[in-house]
C-alpha cells in the first residue's frame, strides 16, 4: 500500500526553504518547475474532453476548465518548492492570455493551429512581403486593440463567473489578463517580421530596424501603462522584469546598436533603476556581462543552452541565476540521466553565494512523467545544499 502523500508536512519544508533563501542563508536550493495549461491540452490522458487550442483561446468556459484542471493537476501531483494539496482560500485567478502569442496577436497577427502542436500566428509584415506596412500602423488600443478585445472580453466573463461558481467546493481567485508585460522588442519584431527576415533587415535595412523597434517598444509601454492603471498596479517598480529571447540570433555588438536602447527605453519607463531581472531561453551567454552591466540586471532566469558554473563565474555571487535542466532530458529521461545532470549542475559552481534557483530551462514539455519530476527533486535535494562552509 502507498503512504499518502503528506501535504502539510510538505508546505511546511517549502516555507523553511524559502524563509532561509530569501534571508540569504539558504540550506538548499529552491526547486521550481515552469508549466502552464498546455501540460493538461497536449497530454491525451489529462485532456479527457478532448479540448483543441483553438477551442481554449475561443471559449472562456474551456478556459476555465482547462486552467482549473492543470492547478489541481499541478498541486497535487508535482513536487517541487511550491504549495500542494487544494488550496486552503482560492484557486489562482483565471488568465486570459495566448501563450507565446500574445504581443504579436495584439499587433494585429492571425493566429494559426496546427493539429498537433502548439498555435502560433502568421507575421503581418511578411504576409504579403510589404513591410512596410508598418508607417501605416498605428499603436493598437492598450484595453480593446487587437486580440484585446476579446481577451477583455472574456477576462470580464471569467471573473463575474468566478463570483457565481467555485471549483471542487473552492472559490476562484480574481481573474487576470495578459499584457502587463512583453516578451522583449527584437522578439515581438520576430513575430511581426519573420525572424529571417528580420535577420536580413538588421544588414539591408538598419533604419527600418530602428523604426520598427521604435513602434513596438512605444506601443508596448502604452499597453503596460494601460494595463497596470486597470489593474491597480503602480509604476515604476524598484527594479522591473522582461525578456527578449530572440537576442540570442545576434551579436552582443549587434544588440549594442539595435536593441539596448529599446531595453533602455522600457526600463526608463518602469523600474527605478533596478536590480532588473530579464528571461533568456536561448543561447546567450556572451550577452550576460554586457547585460549585468548596462542593464543592472542582476537576475537571470536561463535555459539550458547557457553553461551555468561559467555565468556564476563571469557575473559574481550577487547575481541570482534561475535554471536550467533541459526541458527534454526531463521529458524523454532517462531517470539516472536526469539525476546526473542535475549533480553536474550543482557542482558547477553555480551554488556559490546561495543564489541559485533550481529550474527546468525552460518550460516542461507535456507529458513528461511525474517519476521524471521526481527524479530532478530528489537529486536537487541530494546535491542542492549548502555546506555551512559556503554560506
Amino acid at each position: 500500500m502507498n503512504t499518502p502523500f503528506d501535504y502539510a508536512r510538505h508546505n511546511d519544508e517549502v516555507r523553511q526553504v524559502w524563509d532561509a533563501y530569501n534571508a540569504g542563508k539558504p540550506f538548499r536550493a529552491p526547486i521550481q518547475f515552469s508549466m502552464n495549461a498546455r501540460m493538461i491540452l497536449q497530454n491525451h490522458e489529462l485532456n479527457t474532453w478532448g479540448y483543441t487550442w483553438q477551442q481554449y483561446f475561443e471559449n472562456p468556459d474551456v478556459r476555465w476548465t482547462v486552467e482549473l484542471a492543470f492547478q489541481k493537476w499541478a498541486r497535487l501531483n508535482v513536487v517541487q518548492d511550491s504549495e500542494m494539496g487544494l488550496p486552503t482560500k482560492e484557486w489562482a485567478g483565471i488568465g486570459v492570455y495566448y501563450q507565446n502569442c500574445d504581443e504579436a496577436a495584439w499587433f494585429g497577427c492571425p493566429f494559426y493551429f496546427p493539429a498537433n502542436d502548439m498555435p502560433f500566428i502568421e507575421p503581418i509584415l511578411k504576409l504579403d512581403g510589404d513591410k512596410h506596412k508598418l508607417y501605416d500602423m498605428a499603436i493598437p488600443d492598450p484595453l480593446r486593440g487587437g486580440i484585446m478585445q476579446r481577451a477583455m472580453e472574456h477576462y470580464e466573463y471569467l471573473d463575474d463567473k468566478r463570483k457565481h461558481e467555485d471549483f471542487e467546493g473552492i472559490p476562484v481567485g480574481k481573474s487576470w489578463v495578459f499584457g502587463g508585460g512583453t516578451d522583449g522588442p527584437l522578439t515581438v519584431a520576430c513575430n511581426l517580421r519573420g525572424a529571417s527576415e528580420i535577420a536580413q533587415d538588421f544588414y539591408e535595412d538598419p533604419q527600418y530596424v530602428h523604426d520598427l523597434f521604435g513602434f513596438i517598444t512605444d506601443a508596448v509601454i502604452a499597453r503596460i501603462k494601460a494595463i497596470s492603471a486597470f489593474n491597480g498596479a503602480s509604476l515604476p517598480t524598484p527594479g522591473w522584469f522582461f525578456a527578449d529571447d530572440s537576442i540570442e540570433l545576434i551579436s552582443t555588438p549587434m544588440y549594442k546598436e539595435f536593441v539596448l536602447p529599446y531595453h533602455r527605453k522600457l526600463l526608463a519607463a518602469f523600474s527605478q533603476g533596478g536590480p532588473n531581472g530579464i528571461h533568456l531561453c536561448g543561447k546567450v551567454q556572451r550577452h550576460l556581462s554586457f547585460l549585468k552591466d548596462e542593464l543592472n540586471i542582476k537576475t537571470f532566469d536561463l535555459g539550458f543552452p547557457t553553461n551555468m558554473g561559467k555565468a556564476r563565474e563571469d557575473l559574481g555571487d550577487d547575481v541570482t541565476l534561475i535554471g536550467n535542466i533541459a526541458p527534454h532530458l526531463l521529458h524523454l529521461g532517462p531517470v539516472e540521466s536526469i539525476r546526473e545532470q542535475v549533480k553536474k549542475l550543482c557542482a558547477s559552481g553555480v551554488m556559490k553565494g546561495g543564489k541559485f534557483i533550481l529550474h527546468d530551462g525552460n518550460n516542461c514539455a507535456p507529458g513528461t512523467s511525474l517519476e521524471h519530476f521526481q527524479a530532478m527533486v530528489d537529486a536537487g535535494k541530494a546535491h542542492g545544499r549548502y555546506p555551512p562552509a559556503d554560506m
